[in-house]
């Protein structure tokens, strides 16, 4: 027995309490023992190189390289996506990808290179392979973009899964983003990032990782171009990223350096090379259109673990009412819960929730459920005695039904790598449907399971479906989440054909934008907390999923009037707009901080409200190009440096930088702007870009510019869709999308196109279809032309 746990199994028994304390202990040493039996040590290893290439044959989009002790595979998408895979891998199959592997490109030809070498030339890059398997991507025009060094395995002597080591070059001015939520981004700093999906056990803060949510997608943003890489397998692993360093015009620079560690799994890569916007329409294509949110999900949405009862929430909204401030949907925790047992309904506390749930419905207030993928295991449990029927949960290599510990105790866990469980599962759903809910938020689903010590999940070593294929957690742990919103996602779809579910997840992985969005989880209360949480929002986007958005407040503690403020009017620009907090936090309603902050917090609310309509547009523009909601500062010019080192602003879509307080006592704030004119939002005072300026930023807003030009849809006075035009500066015209959706169907709208441009001294806005330009079908507010010949 290691003394160090049983120590922690003491501590865990004394600071748990009870019965849960020992249940933690016992899970521990069960997953201890049974990873013991089933996983033996890995013993001698032996290395492995590709060796020399030794023949080629042309295939369509690329074709196969043999080398002596491997074969790699290259193919080229007609999307200009590139794959490659080693030992004979092929894209298929992968949890990541949407359906079949995109079509070879037939212009894309393998083709000798000097040295022995070999290469494939496409449309929009260059694909360089050496004789010992070194890899390069290229501009067409023979930039350099990526280089990977030949990669390496280590074989288990005795059988079983290669480790494997990729180690790749990128230019000295190169940066690096993604990697799933990374709380200290969403530029990734030199470092240690690991692969793995974890509860941190408590609210975090930037210093820590790995998070909930991990995945190997880089996007690397270089003054040649912008690439995505994803090397697509989910097992156990790291990526030490260091960026270069340039010699200062002495010509010896430092190229930046990735180098990737997996535990297992397949060495297989896609490689997507263009604009920001052009990589993320090919990521899209390759892994899945981000999912619709119905547009009540765009509003504000209050959430706390220990509303506790029927009456609170009714309490609760009602405040929200009195005060004239918009609210759009509550959330019930696991406190709704019979003994936190899934899909149940504790009636003692809740007695009329579907009642409950047509009241607030009345009103326009959604209610959203709490849904943990831990079945409690007892007879008697419907859910339990339906799956135990149905052999829905995961089991260990003795074939035993794989036990954890969570919040109603012991608990068993759907396999939803298996289509049937997912099936099953899926109907579940129809149970929270009758209670009145309209939404669902996944939680615990990395999947935790409590211990005394070591690590908060399932065994390694337990069994899993993986789709027929067979295998175990150590490649099934990372894409439990993704797999069980797909069952929810798929459910609901089936239960109810004529909305748009709506889901958001914990944890996931790689395409999960397909299923729906996130939210940061238990992020801490405090400034940090609140830069945490902008690094999430903006770094997932980046990696495919634009509908995402923190606990405003922080999920511990109590935050201060200032700091719940500037979270909350961050909240207000972000995609998913929630508070929350724990069972031991402050209450998070805007009263309870001071009439100060509540008329303060109204106009942020108001402001939400106004911008419903652009917030629906960006929605389907992310669904049908890839594009987040909310982008980096460099998303339309990632030459530009100075850009790709500012993270403490944003743009959300096309047409507005929000530049949120971030550090306490701050009444004024610089902020970068890119290339353009740019207004004020709040004065209409004119600013030119590129260059940094001063603006204020009062207690009671923070600063949002619109792009001159800029046409966006907004909520006008009467409800309807309003027309706000920013004017362009003189001698230039400007323009916007507009997608006029209000409900949760699946209607395809039609995207307007609006222009704007100066008409003598006004400016005129004209919709533009293929008949040419006509009069806008709605009311149309002119701003900016005072300010208009101003600049600062």
């Amino acid at each position: 027995m290691d003394g160090r746990d049983l120590v922690r199994s003491m501590k865990a028994v004394g600071s748990v309490g009870g019965a849960q304390g020992l249940r933690t202990v016992r899970a521990a040493w069960r997953r201890r023992r049974a990873d013991a039996a089933a996983l033996p040590s890995r013993g001698v290893e032996r290395a492995r190189v590709p060796g020399a290439v030794r023949e080629a044959e042309p295939g369509p989009g690329g074709g196969v390289l043999r080398f002596g002790r491997s074969e790699l595979r290259i193919l080229v998408a007609v999307n200009g996506a590139v794959f490659w895979g080693w030992d004979g891998t092929g894209p298929e199959p992968s949890y990541a990808l949407a359906g079949r592997c995109p079509e070879p490109d037939p212009r894309a030809v393998l083709e000798p290179d000097k040295d022995g070498g070999w290469r494939v030339v496409a449309e929009r890059v260059t694909v360089v392979v050496s004789r010992h398997g070194g890899i390069e991507v290229q501009t067409p025009g023979g930039v350099l973009l990526r280089r990977d060094l030949p990669p390496r395995w280590w074989e288990p002597v005795g059988g079983g899964p290669a480790r494997w080591m990729q180690r790749s070059e990128v230019s000295a001015d190169a940066r690096f983003f993604g990697l799933g939520g990374r709380a200290s981004g969403p530029r990734l700093r030199d470092g240690v990032y690991r692969l793995w999906n974890t509860d941190p056990g408590g609210a975090f803060g930037p210093g820590d990782d790995p998070l909930y949510i991990t995945m190997p997608v880089q996007m690397v943003v270089a003054d040649a171009a912008t690439h995505l890489v994803f090397h697509d397998t989910s097992w156990d692993g790291t990526v030490r990223l260091r960026e270069g360093e340039e010699g200062a015009g002495s010509g010896h620079d430092r190229a930046g350096t990735s180098e990737l560690r997996m535990e297992g799994g397949p060495l297989r890569c896609w490689v997507m090379v263009g604009t920001p916007a052009r990589v993320l329409m090919a990521w899209a294509a390759l892994t899945g259109a981000p999912a619709l949110p119905p547009a009540w999900a765009l509003g504000h949405q209050h959430a706390r673990w220990g509303f506790g009862s029927e009456q609170e929430v009714r309490r609760i909204v009602s405040g929200y009412q009195e005060r004239g401030l918009p609210l759009d949907a509550v959330h019930l925790d696991i406190d709704h819960l019979d003994e936190h047992q899934v899909f149940t309904v504790d009636r003692d506390r809740f007695p009329k929730l579907p009642g409950l749930a047509e009241d607030l419905r009345r009103d326009g207030v959604r209610l959203v459920s709490i849904v943990d993928p831990a079945v409690k295991a007892a007879p008697g449990n419907a859910v339990y005695d339906s799956g135990t029927v149905e052999d829905a949960f995961v089991r260990d290599a003795s074939g035993r039904v794989v036990r954890g510990v969570v919040w109603p105790g012991e608990a068993v866990f759907p396999d939803f790598t298996d289509a049937r469980v997912r099936a099953w599962w899926g109907r579940r759903y129809e149970e929270r449907l009758a209670e009145g809910f309209s939404g669902f938020w996944h939680d615990m689903n990395e999947p935790t399971s409590f211990a005394a010590f070591g690590e908060t999940t399932l065994p390694r070593s337990a069994r899993h479906a993986l789709e027929g294929r067979g295998g175990d957690h150590r490649e099934a742990h990372n894409v439990y989440a993704l797999c069980m919103a797909r069952a929810a996602y798929e459910g609901l779809r089936e239960l109810t054909p004529q909305q748009r579910p709506f889901v958001f997840s914990r944890s996931g992985w790689a395409g999960m934008q397909r299923y729906g969005g996130t939210w940061s989880g238990d992020v801490a209360t405090g400034w940090p907390g609140l830069r945490a949480s902008l690094s999430l929002v903006m770094g997932l986007g980046l990696c495919g999923v634009p509908y995402s958005g923190p606990d405003v407040g922080g999920y511990d503690g109590i935050p201060s009037p200032e700091l719940f403020l500037r979270w909350f009017q961050l909240g207000a620009y972000l995609p998913l707009f929630r508070t929350h907090a724990s069972l031991r936090a402050g209450r998070r309603e805007p009263w309870e901080f001071g009439p100060e902050v509540l008329e303060h917090a109204r106009v942020a609310l108001a402001e939400r409200r106004r911008l419903l309509p652009y917030f629906m547009t960006l929605a389907h523009l992310a669904r049908r190009t890839g594009a987040p909601y909310v982008r980096p500062l460099w998303w339309r010019a990632p030459e530009d440096r100075v850009l790709r080192d500012c993270e403490d602003a944003f743009l959300l879509g096309d047409s507005l930088l929000v530049a949120p307080v971030v550090d306490p006592g701050t009444d004024r704030r610089a902020v970068q702007l890119p290339r353009g004119r740019w207004y004020d939002t709040a004065t209409e005072r004119a600013y030119e870009g590129p260059g940094q300026v001063l603006v204020d930023a009062p207690l009671s807003r923070i600063p949002v510019l619109a792009r001159a030009g800029a046409v966006l849809p907004v909520r006008g006075a009467d409800g309807g869709l309003e027309l706000e035009a920013w004017a362009p500066a003189r001698g230039r015209t400007g323009s916007g999308l507009v997608v006029p959706d209000t409900g949760d169907g699946w209607e395809e709208l039609e995207t307007e196109y609006y222009v704007s441009r100066w008409e003598g001294r006004r400016v005129v806005v004209r919709r533009e279809g293929e008949d040419g330009l006509s009069e806008p079908p709605h009311p149309v507010r002119v701003r900016g032309v005072a300010n208009g010949e101003r600049q600062m």
